[in-house]
């Protein structure tokens, strides 16, 4: 079995074609901070702004652009899960919400890539309805569809093209979320693993 997911991940990787390289993707996580720096570096605001990370595919952009910060902040991070008809929305399961009250808060959501962007609507709508004052929404990645999405990102690394983009928190099949550049796999690749 050890066998079969050690090839199979290869497999996915073989004709993959590069997107960002590691360089590339670290000046977009320098941009990400630098905007951050620039709008909270000097802020007046009462409390510190709440930042949540998206789990799972944010922790590697999470924990890459924390430190660059250099503003106070307080940290949690949230988990949701789009259940059903995904070209329709579907339904966003909230797995593990803020610990803390977003009332009264700013927020930013890190999220690894804005691809359709129904979930990040319904996260953004739904820390409002919490009470938030502001929910700023930063992504490493913003996939180019050609079209409009419910939600924008206010802040992004670096625009992908409609690509299937697997690195630097995305996945494919579990697979690859540690590569430090982002490469491109095929739907014939893709659709080969599924029937392996």
């Amino acid at each position: 079995m050890q066998d079969f997911h050690h090839n199979r991940a290869h497999a996915l990787l073989e004709h993959a074609e590069p997107v960002a390289t590691a360089e590339e993707v670290q000046a977009a996580v320098g941009r990400v901070a630098d905007q951050l720096n620039l709008r909270f570096r000097d802020t007046e605001e009462a409390s510190f702004p709440l930042v949540l990370g998206v789990m799972g595919g944010a922790v590697v952009f999470t924990g890459h652009v924390l430190p660059l910060l250099d503003f106070p902040l307080e940290f949690d991070y949230i988990h949701v899960t789009r259940y059903g008809d995904e070209d329709k929305g579907g339904q966003v399961v909230w797995k593990v919400i803020p610990r803390q009250s977003v009332e009264g808060k700013t927020i930013i959501v890190l999220d690894d890539i804005l691809d359709e962007g129904e979930t990040l609507a319904q996260v953004k709508e739904r820390l409002l309805g919490m009470g938030a004052k502001e929910v700023i929404i930063a992504v490493f990645a913003d996939k180019d569809l050609g079209r409009k999405k419910p939600v924008q990102a206010d802040i992004v690394g670096l625009t992908i093209p409609n690509r299937f983009v697997v690195g630097f928190g995305m996945d494919v099949y579990g697979y690859w979320r540690n590569l430090p550049a982002l490469w491109a796999i095929s739907p014939e690749d893709l659709k080969a693993a599924t029937l392996e």
